[in-house]
């Protein structure tokens, strides 16, 4: 599953980075390679792609610097909701 989620992930910030070259812990907000309204953008798609909620707590700019830390957000928020 992870590989699935690094793939969508991959591809959707691949679609909006500056860079020529986005490896998985390529940090995209402190390289510049993204505009701080990015950062909003990339939380809704994350909320919708998943079907996750992303709680005020969530906000850290940490859940969302690279494809890794995205794939590990999504991951600890499916593993927390109920099934």
């Amino acid at each position: 599953m992870t590989d699935d989620i690094a793939k969508i992930v991959r591809t959707f910030i691949g679609e909006h980075v500056r860079d020529a070259e986005l490896g998985d812990d390529h940090d995209i907000f402190a390289t510049g390679s993204v505009s701080s309204l990015f950062a909003v953008q990339l939380v809704m798609w994350v909320e919708r792609t998943f079907g996750i909620a992303v709680n005020p707590t969530d906000l850290d700019i940490d859940n969302f610097r690279t494809v890794n830390h995205v794939v590990r957000f999504v991951e600890s928020r499916r593993a927390a909701a109920p099934a």
